[in-house]
């Protein structure tokens, strides 16, 4: 999806979802405006998700309405606490609330269990003995119809003594089904007689053990959504082929309300894979970190990684809400991060691969403060005040022995300014035995302080450099796309993965202000980092957000570090 495309939708104010709603309000088919928002507690959130939370969330918002948060945990052996927590924190740093209005497909399992008796007694629903293998074998395919199972014309007092049996614990897993009566010669598979209720002896983190049958997701969604008053059901498009069978149950059963189901284009990244399943395995494979590894797609990778939310709210504006998938470039996410952190986040030094600097004509013992800005473009963000020795260190990048025909930092006989300070000159290197350059002996004008020469001579370069005397040590983590290709194997992730997804860099130095720092910022130079929740008192760990440069607009090996001040 090309940027000018996206920038169509964010530029009208409107989409297709919100067109229906509006034609509904209009139209007095709805009076109100009820979304909700229904993950399944089995795992992390991703920035796909993001999508659908700012969707239903802002129309509810928008519409004067409200949104729900609703846990569908209809499946036990795959729910934890530790996801309902993380998804509950990930909707609220979104910036969103759902208020007084917390729900769960448990919070209904009795409503469901009645409605599934109440289709037993209406000759539209039947326990069904069959494998799972002779249910699949039977379910027919896209050109063939599939056929009746051998069980499907039980009396309605069998059904309804078995599946009260089935509740009971009477019987073991996969034993039996409840399937719902529709046809099983429809051209839509979904219709072909879908489980109601799976026999399964989990203990459920919210009911305990008090269940031995669990509703499926088709049969608990819609009517949850019935129960709970939402209007306007917004799902992606997969669920396209299911809205028949969500419109089947809510004509069949006494429901107190009527939603209706509506579909959107998922949202698919360049350089990222969006599977729950394959997000599962990269943790349980140990391929990563765990869920919140700044290399991952899920919002609270995101967040350690230092990603505003506002970033993620503007990312998702500026790709709209379509009705056909597409796969959007990853370089629209990054450059709406940018554009937020250009913007709040405050400039300090940081020399990453340190090069000592002993200014030689500088006094030993000595030193200075120099004034620094926080912001270039926001003076409310005031200035700081930076010491200055006669040791320093800077980039080992901005040194170059031999420098090429453009390369303009320091180089033997050479000088440039150091940012905020004087112009130094580079008079001599130190070498270990291994011919490696480990130390510059420069010297410096004095008339240049603050980094302007009074008789005009101009130098091409201007690097930075923090005190050696009072810099703080830190590891830095600096990532790199999670997979080698855009578009990585959902079947193969594994030979996809990048080697180089994370560099670390265990001897840098920063400004002393960054041992306490606690917001995003840019280091000068290098991009946009945070410091990591690992971090602590010496022990200090930054990640980088992100490069100052698009780091995707040329795809032709792994990103290099690299950037102007912005």
């Amino acid at each position: 999806m090309a940027i000018g495309e996206t920038s169509i939708s964010e530029s009208a104010g409107r989409d297709f979802i919100r067109d229906i709603i509006a034609a509904d309000l209009d139209s007095k088919r709805s009076s109100k405006v009820v979304t909700r928002f229904p993950p399944e507690p089995n795992g992390y959130l991703h920035i796909g998700h993001a999508k659908s939370i700012c969707l239903n969330f802002g129309v509810a918002e928008e519409f004067g309405g409200r949104c729900h948060l609703r846990f569908d945990d209809t499946n036990p052996t795959k729910e934890e606490q530790e996801y309902i927590d993380a998804i509950k924190a990930d909707v609220r740093w979104l910036g969103f609330d759902w208020g007084e209005h917390l729900y769960h497909a448990s919070d209904h399992f009795e409503q469901l269990y009645t409605w599934g008796q109440h289709l037993i007694r209406a000759g539209k629903a039947y326990v069904d003995d069959q494998t799972q293998e002779d249910m699949r074998a039977t379910r027919g395919t896209l050109t063939e119809p599939g056929r009746n199972s051998p069980y499907r014309d039980r009396k309605v007092e069998e059904n309804l003594d078995l599946f009260a049996r089935m509740r009971a614990g009477e019987f073991p897993n996969g034993a039996r089904v409840l399937r719902a009566k529709i046809d099983m010669a429809s051209g839509n598979i979904n219709l072909r007689d879908p489980a109601l209720y799976r026999i399964l002896h989990a203990s459920h983190p919210r009911t305990g053990t008090a269940w031995s049958i669990y509703p499926s997701y088709d049969f608990a969604h819609g009517q949850s959504d019935a129960i709970e008053g939402i209007t306007h059901s917004i799902c992606t498009l997969e669920f396209e082929d299911h809205r028949p069978l969500y419109d089947w149950f809510l004509d069949n059963l006494p429901v107190p309300s009527r939603p209706r189901q509506y579909e959107f284009a998922r949202l698919n990244l360049s350089y990222a894979l969006l599977s729950k399943r394959v997000l599962t395995e990269l943790v349980k494979g140990g391929h990563v970190e765990g869920w919140d590894d700044p290399r991952m797609p899920t919002l609270a990778g995101l967040r350690r990684r230092g990603v505003p939310p506002e970033a993620i709210r503007d990312f998702i504006k500026r790709i709209g809400v379509a009705k056909a998938n597409s796969v959007v470039d990853i370089g629209m996410l990054e450059f709406s991060i940018r554009e937020v952190l250009n913007a709040t986040a405050q400039r300090r030094m940081a020399v990453l691969r340190p090069l000592k600097v002993t200014i030689e004509n500088y006094s030993q013992g000595e030193g200075e403060e120099l004034e620094a800005v926080n912001h270039p473009e926001d003076t409310a963000a005031g200035t700081r005040r930076i010491r200055f020795g006669r040791e320093i260190y800077i980039e080992r990048d901005d040194f170059m022995e031999t420098p090429e025909k453009k390369f303009f930092r320091l180089a033997p006989g050479r000088e440039v300014r150091l940012r905020y300070a004087y112009f130094i000159t580079c008079r001599e290197t130190i070498k270990n035995a291994a011919g490696e350059v480990v130390e510059l002996r420069c010297s410096y004008d004095p008339a240049t302080r603050g980094g302007n020469a009074p008789d005009g001579r101009k130098v091409k370069g201007t690097i930075h450099w923090v005190s050696a005397a009072d810099a703080v040590p830190a590891h830095v983590r600096l990532y790199n796309p999670l997979f080698t290709r855009p578009d990585p194997s959902a079947s193969e992730f594994a030979k996809d993965i990048n080697p180089q997804s994370c560099e670390l860099l265990t001897d840098c130095r920063i400004e002393p202000s960054m041992a306490t720092w606690e917001h995003p910022v840019q280091f000068e130079r290098q991009g946009y980092f945070c410091r990591d929740r690992s971090s602590a008192p010496g022990g200090l760990v930054f990640n980088r957000t992100l490069g100052l440069r698009d780091t995707y607009a040329k795809i032709t090996a792994i990103p290099a570090t690299g950037g102007k001040t912005g």
